[in-house]
């Protein structure tokens, strides 16, 4: 039980000051109960509050996978890796999933990590193919079980529960209250946990209407300024008419959709949370379970057809206790949905200011298996680069390549001085990440 004494250490490297009550809490029922229910809105730590408790269950001796964690999109698999990883916690840890290669999957599994993650539809194929053993599985966490559900992976996970033999502690997460748990899951005297209701955020909500969307949604970015927000539609072909608009408006922005290319929708991500973009233009995929920065204002440019989306988009911004604004675009004389209230109307001062970032992402062909850390990185750009500290952003560290934010103003220089510099035993390339897929 040494992981909870190292909780200084842990948080410090996550630059988390202490556990919030949700998290606190959980822990304390994680410890207490075979099966635990926590209902707790996006961004409020869930990841945090069910993995520090989850570690104090792994045996470091036992050389196969003892725990199983659940999530439904890729990006949510893959942030709760990172947050594991960076962690320090010594588990071998993967998260596999739909878009990866099978190969990659596969030598994965062929090391059993301790902690595996996946999206349901790829766990079930590999039980099927049989490269999972679930024998030494005791704990299964099903990460916004809700969504798995509602995107269609039932069969999948029902698939799963009734092939882990050993099955110990279940651990069920949503964003929302108004859940039912499936029978599959073999719930039966369940710890609930629910603090859905208990947000001190302050949540601003204003109308702007339009007689032209685009236009207006134009207007509405430069009235906001230079801040971070999410623009979000409901069709792929929507935020494509919306990036060309934008894009003949010289505003800078990311996509993020299901039919993205997996790469395309995490470089999308990267460059999002680095600042290298500040608006994320997305579907309802981004309104929960993703890792990313704390949000200004979320745009509805097109409503949600269910008010559970609606409310689930606006956690985007206003998380904890931060304030944020909701603006819902609106064609004149078109009427509001039923679970609005009425709304008071912003009066837009569009000015003509620049909106481009300050900074750039660099792309660089190496990573954690070639034994290079985010230090060595960091001295490469500060030693060699002749950057000064507020010039170098954030760092990704990945597999087999790395992702840094610097200032746009050196971006160049950067790439011509650093390519094909040595990191470690690697000769690495470096270049300026392409812009975003729209």
């Amino acid at each position: 039980m040494t992981t909870l004494a190292n909780l200084p250490q842990i948080l410090k490297k996550l630059g988390i000051e202490s556990l919030n009550e949700m998290q606190e809490k959980t822990i304390e029922a994680f410890g207490k109960n075979a099966e635990v229910v926590l209902l707790s809105p996006t961004g409020t730590g869930k990841t945090l509050a069910f993995v520090l408790p989850l570690l104090e269950y792994l045996d470091p001796n036992v050389v196969a996978t003892q725990a199983l964690i659940l999530t439904p999109s890729r990006e949510l698999a893959i942030q709760i890796e990172q947050v594991i990883r960076d962690m320090g916690t010594g588990f071998k840890t993967n998260a596999i999933y739909g878009g990866r290669s099978q190969h990659k999957d596969r030598m994965d599994l062929n090391h059993a990590p301790t902690i595996l993650i996946g999206t349901p539809g790829r766990i079930a194929d590999h039980i099927r193919r049989e490269n999972i053993d679930t024998s030494a599985i005791q704990t299964l966490i099903l990460d916004e079980f809700d969504k798995s559900l509602e995107v269609g992976f039932e069969k999948e996970m029902k698939e799963i529960v009734s092939s882990i033999p050993n099955l110990k502690k279940k651990v069920l997460t949503s964003a929302t209250q108004k859940v039912d748990i499936p029978d599959f899951v073999g719930i039966s005297n369940a710890t609930r946990l629910n603090y859905t209701g208990k947000s001190r955020s302050k949540l601003e909500m204003r109308k702007v209407t339009a007689v032209d969307k685009l236009t207006t949604l134009a207007d509405l970015l430069y009235h906001i300024g230079k801040k971070n927000g999410i623009i979000f539609c409901n069709f792929k072909e929507s935020i494509s008419l919306v990036s060309e608009a934008l894009e003949e408006h010289g505003i800078d922005h990311a996509c993020f959709y299901g039919g993205m290319e997996q790469l395309d929708r995490e470089q999308s991500l990267i460059k999002f949370r680095n600042g290298t973009e500040r608006i994320l233009l997305a579907t309802d995929l981004a309104a929960r379970g993703l890792d990313v920065p704390e949000m200004d204002f979320i745009v509805h440019y097109e409503l949600p057809f269910h008010e559970e989306e609606f409310i689930h988009r606006n956690g985007r911004t206003a998380r904890m206790k931060s304030s944020g604004t909701a603006y819902i675009i609106q064609r004149e004389g078109k009427p509001l949905p039923p679970y609005m209230y009425r709304l008071e109307e912003e009066i837009l001062e569009p000015k003509k200011i620049n909106l481009r970032s300050d900074w750039e992402t660099l792309y660089i062909t190496g990573g954690r298996k070639d034994k290079i850390s985010k230090g060595d990185i960091a001295g490469l750009f500060f030693k060699t680069g002749g950057l000064e500290k507020g010039e170098l952003g954030v760092i990704e560290l990945k597999s087999d390549c790395a992702y840094v934010s610097v200032a746009r103003s050196k971006a160049r220089r950067l790439v011509d001085q650093l390519n094909n510099s040595r990191l470690k035993t690697k000769k690495v390339r470096i270049s300026v990440l392409g812009t975003s897929t729209k």
